[in-house]
């Protein structure tokens, strides 16, 4: 992070808080008939052995290793529950959130109404968000990338991204 102080500019940098897990990257798989989808070792290494799925932004799911989870609904309650907007959000993420565990080939299954909210099918893109997992229907994310193919427009419309 670049801090201006006058005359001279100092780099500080920022690092992640001790435990943190570093979902990275972007998978493809195929969900079966039973709502089962595969979650990939580099992610399974990360997840531990109880996870937590719920709604997500855009249509998609997400996917919390459990410390991030608790951080998560802690941040959710520590808002004003008088505002509706915000019990919205906390209908919208706990309502449909469950706790899964993989079975013995890494697979874990993705209940019905998560499968019907996110359009996920046949084949499922899993996308690691560092603290997180987004699993997107392959169609909805390949549209979704189509969208905006500048990622430095997307930068500069936003009003707190800094590198």
């Amino acid at each position: 992070m670049a801090v201006s102080g006058g005359k001279w500019l100092r780099y500080e940098t920022v690092s992640l808080k001790a435990g943190v897990v570093m979902l990275i990257g972007e998978f493809t798989h195929s969900i079966d008939e039973k709502g089962r989808v595969r979650i990939p070792k580099n992610f399974r290494d990360e997840l531990g052995e109880t996870f937590y799925i719920t709604k997500g932004f855009e249509k998609c799911l997400f996917v919390f290793p459990e410390a991030e989870w608790k951080d998560f609904m802690a941040r959710l309650q520590d808002n004003n529950f008088k505002d509706e907007n915000i019990r919205r959000m906390q209908r919208f993420f706990t309502g449909s959130a469950m706790p899964i565990t993989l079975d013995g080939q890494g697979r874990t299954v993705i209940s019905q109404a998560l499968r019907s909210f996110a359009g996920l099918e046949k084949e499922v893109s899993l996308v690691g968000m560092n603290d997180k997992i987004e699993i997107w229907s392959t169609d909805r994310w390949n549209a979704y990338n189509e969208e905006e193919d500048d990622i430095a427009s997307v930068a500069n419309k936003s009003e707190t991204f800094t590198i």
